[in-house]
């Protein structure tokens, strides 16, 4: 048993959890609690409820369920039963929310109300909310407008974020995100009306509706910066035409389901009423760059079952909703460390980040695993060129902003095939990417291509790739050896052997990344900015990945026990102990899209 510190985070998070543990059923402790606190109501059924699909839904939401041989509604979309609900509000001060995904209602009530509640013959359980005021990780400085003149870094890197996807096959398809309906959660979507890099989308009427959440009115555009730089990595487009995102024809949903500068338990609330909400209006998919982690839980808890937004997003899936989540900032976090919630959920697609300048995993950007599964499963650029409310725009990390990325390309590859189920779906982008089917904890599988959903038009299955090496056993070692018609660089040919082989570490980072969906722009000094210039024929794009080297030892049930990117320096780039393996393990190797694997019988 671990004696945990009363002066250490994890201590008090233990005894919120040990307050608050009518989660689970129990009954709630009040420990001096304030007079009145957060609820939830679970009722126990919905008996004689039904529901006309055609009145309640959209025509896309119709639609959607339709192509993907969904029921037209089942019994999580009935409404809650409305004697149940006079009853809760009759016996509380407020009902802030009715969700028919979890047939439970949201209050505020007294302990004395709440024993009142639990006596109700329809309420099932009461679990308590605990409301926690805290402090973003790096609370926001002043607005700064973006800059109005790029510098040919800042244009190179916006064709870069896009290109390192593959951006130019799904160009010459023509896929534009058409025909795909997004639904974006965030903080607020200051300016996107009248920004420049969005009058596409406002004239052609791109934005079918909006909802702001926390203030319950349709007004998103008012506050909140984050969320016009995420709309931006899906749809903006620079004044030379350059595209920051992938879908710049689909069309949105804005909705504002955060606060600025205070994150409350109330939040998950405002994301369960928001994913509802896209539901019926015929979100094809989500993407939501917010994440929460240890003010609420612990890493053991990021199962995809404990909070109600990573069950809520497994909920949306089954209604053919992809949801893409950003995996988190917590990277570099020894506290943390792991993915967030709702990244958790085993039907979300978790997004982690890439350094744009080794095309490796961002140092800030959380790992995986999730309760033993894969997370993150893919990868984008963790730094970006984003617009910025007032008509600029700015550099700015985290992995907000490789999840829309993702959420673009996912609209493209949809739009190639509209036949496709959403896990059909959410398969086919893993398989199409860059390290597929190797995979981490860092990378996944690394960042979609959508040639593959060109080229191969979305088969089963990895493109062909020539074998670039080899495993040799020497007695006690597994050697992994280049083969010789791999081994030619431009300049040179790899030696056999070399004074040494160098693990590739990520990147350093321009500075500590806020929690996800708390970034802020990046700051550098004026020494550090490149010279401002206008460049009407931008300069060639770099290579879009170098050749790195990745391997990984895996259990025989698929856990990684150890993994790591090598910078190649020599044919004979990796010699591994024998004695380190056991019984059903495996070594996979990836290196210039071949993946090798060697089993220990």
């Amino acid at each position: 048993m671990r004696i945990l510190s009363p002066f250490s985070g994890r201590f008090w998070r233990c005894f919120l959890v040990c307050v608050g543990l009518g989660c689970l059923g129990w009954p709630a402790v009040s420990l001096g609690a304030p007079p009145t606190a957060h609820y939830w109501v679970f009722l126990r059924n919905k008996a004689g409820m039904r529901l006309n699909a055609a009145k309640y839904f959209s025509p896309q939401a119709q639609a959607r369920r339709q192509r993907q041989h969904l029921p037209a509604a089942d019994s999580s979309d009935f409404p809650v039963r409305p004697d149940y609900v006079r009853q809760v509000q009759a016996l509380t001060d407020t009902v802030t929310f009715v969700s028919r995904w979890f047939n439970a209602i949201a209050c505020q009530a007294t302990p004395a109300q709440v024993a009142a509640l639990r006596q109700l013959p329809g309420v099932r359980a009461v679990a308590i909310r605990e409301a926690i005021d805290l402090a973003p990780a790096s609370r926001a400085e002043p607005g700064k407008p973006g800059e109005q003149d790029l510098t040919a870094a800042d244009r190179q890197l916006a064709r870069r974020q896009t290109a390192s996807l593959g951006a130019a096959a799904f160009k010459s398809a023509g896929l534009t995100g058409r025909g795909l309906r997004i639904a974006i959660f965030d903080v607020g979507f200051l300016g996107v009306d009248r920004h420049p890099a969005f009058q596409h989308i406002i004239q052609n009427k791109q934005i079918v509706a909006t909802h702001n959440f926390v203030r319950e009115h349709t007004s998103v555009f008012a506050s909140g910066r984050h969320g016009t730089e995420v709309l931006s990595c899906i749809a903006g487009v620079l004044p030379d035409g350059t595209n920051l995102g992938l879908a710049p024809q689909a069309e949105f949903l804005l909705a504002r389901t955060e606060r600025l500068y205070r994150e409350l338990y109330v939040e998950e609330e405002a994301w369960l009423a928001a994913v509802e909400w896209a539901d019926r209006n015929g979100a094809d998919i989500i993407n939501s760059s917010l994440g929460y982690t240890n003010r609420r839980y612990f890493p053991e808890q990021m199962n995809g079952r404990t909070s109600l937004v990573a069950r809520a997003a497994e909920l949306a899936a089954r209604k053919g909703i992809l949801v893409v989540n950003a995996a988190g900032n917590d990277g570099d976090d020894e506290e943390w460390h792991t993915v967030g919630t709702p990244a958790d959920g085993d039907s979300v697609l978790a997004v982690g980040g890439l350094d744009p300048d080794t095309y490796l995993h961002i140092d800030f950007s959380s790992y995986g695993p999730a309760a033993g599964r894969l997370k993150p499963n893919v990868a984008a650029f963790g730094t970006v060129l984003a617009a910025a409310p007032g008509g600029g725009y700015v550099r700015t990390q985290g992995t907000s902003f490789s999840s829309p990325l993702v959420a673009g390309f996912a609209a493209c590859a949809w739009q190639q095939n509209r036949k496709l189920s959403v896990m059909e779906l959410f398969a086919k982008i893993q398989e199409s990417a860059n390290l597929y089917p190797y995979y981490d904890y860092a990378h996944g599988y690394g960042a979609p291509q959508a040639r593959f959903f060109v080229n191969n038009a979305g088969k089963s299955g990895p493109e062909t790739s020539t074998p670039s090496f080899d495993f040799v056993r020497q007695d006690s070692l597994l050697a992994v050896v280049i083969r010789p018609e791999a081994a030619t660089e431009p300049v040179r040919t790899l030696p056999l052997y070399a004074d040494s082989v160098v693990a590739v570490t990520p990147a350093t980072s321009a500075g500590n990344v806020p929690a996800v969906g708390r970034e802020e722009p990046v700051r550098t000094s004026a020494g550090d900015a490149p010279p401002t210039e206008t460049l009407a024929d931008p300069a060639p794009l770099p290579p879009t990945h170098p050749d790195y080297l990745y391997w990984h030892l895996a259990n025989a049930k698929g856990m990684l026990r150890s993994y790591e990117v090598r910078d190649v320096t020599q044919r004979a780039v990796l010699r591994i102990a024998l004695r380190r393996l056991q019984p059903g393990d495996v070594v996979r190797v990836h290196y210039r899209g071949y993946t090798q694997s060697y089993s220990l019988p």
